[in-house]
């Protein structure tokens, strides 16, 4: 075996050591999760730690249901989330097809200072967006959840960058057959940055389903819960017990692992083509 052909060998080694245990970071914490969740208190709070339940205790996800009601939880997230994906996708669109292909006085420095928010913790925010709801008599429903988060300034510069990769022949052409600005975005612009949508798609998703603090100060009725709040109500002053939290995480992930090994092929694309545009 020649020296190249050694060397080339052992890249490939290296590189599925290398796959092999960034896997296992990722997967780690859903087992370390499912086996917590089959486990006795005491074997929660053992040191030196127990990777293993002595006796699976399956009996902690019936625990959890009769505590949490997962149907209510699961349809409040999954209405939160379609609702965010269709405003998102409608709102921040129509708003990056404007930074990018329109002429207004105006338009750079406004598109920076949307930038510099970014910089700026979302934190900062949390108070004006809950008088802003109590205002509106939005608390404690699911509208107050969807409504601040409808605008992405993350989502705005995505779809830009999808936007700006398209030639502005295309316009310039749908201009002279008569189309109006919004027909341009709606029936050219639009199909050719499906790849985009998706990766938007996917994040906002992932964001409504996991986002904690704002259904927390917006919502205050069991019934208004989404899972992230549904489940930090299990979260005792005095006393957690972990076992019944890791079943109720693994009930809440559950449905995003299968659509992922459904529609990984779109996940990872989508994403993937997030971090290649520009």
């Amino acid at each position: 075996m020649s020296i190249r052909q050694s060397e080339s060998l052992f890249t490939r080694i290296m590189n599925h050591v290398f796959l092999v245990l960034g896997s296992f970071l990722a997967v780690g914490p859903f087992i370390w999760m499912f086996l917590t969740s089959i486990k006795t208190f005491e074997e929660t709070i053992q040191i030196p730690v127990k990777f293993l339940p002595d006796i699976p205790r399956w009996e902690n996800y019936a625990i959890i249901s009769d505590k949490l009601n997962f149907p209510r939880l699961y349809l409040n997230t999954i209405l939160v989330a379609l609702m965010m994906i269709v405003g998102q996708i409608l709102i921040v669109t129509i708003c990056a097809y404007a930074f990018d292909r329109l002429k207004f006085p105006g338009k750079n420095v406004l598109f920076l200072g949307m930038l510099a928010l970014m910089m700026v913790p979302g934190q900062i925010f949390v108070i004006p967006r809950f008088k802003i709801m109590v205002s509106l008599h939005l608390t404690n429903t699911l509208i107050g959840l969807v409504l601040p988060g409808l605008f992405n300034i993350f989502g705005v510069f995505l779809m830009r960058q999808f936007f700006s990769t398209i030639p502005k022949e295309l316009d310039e052409a749908a201009l002279i057959d008569g189309c109006s600005y919004f027909r341009i975005y709606w029936n050219v612009l639009l199909p050719l940055v499906k790849s985009g949508i998706t990766t938007l798609a996917i994040l906002t998703m992932l964001g409504a389903w996991k986002d904690l603090m704002w259904p927390l100060i917006n919502n205050s009725r069991a019934e208004m819960m989404t899972l992230a709040a549904g489940l930090a109500m299990l979260i005792g002053e005095h006393t957690t017990y972990y076992e019944q939290v890791m079943a109720g995480g693994v009930i809440a992930v559950l449905p995003l692992i299968i659509l992922f090994v459904i529609f990984q092929k779109q996940f990872v694309a989508g994403i993937a083509q997030s971090g290649i545009k520009g």
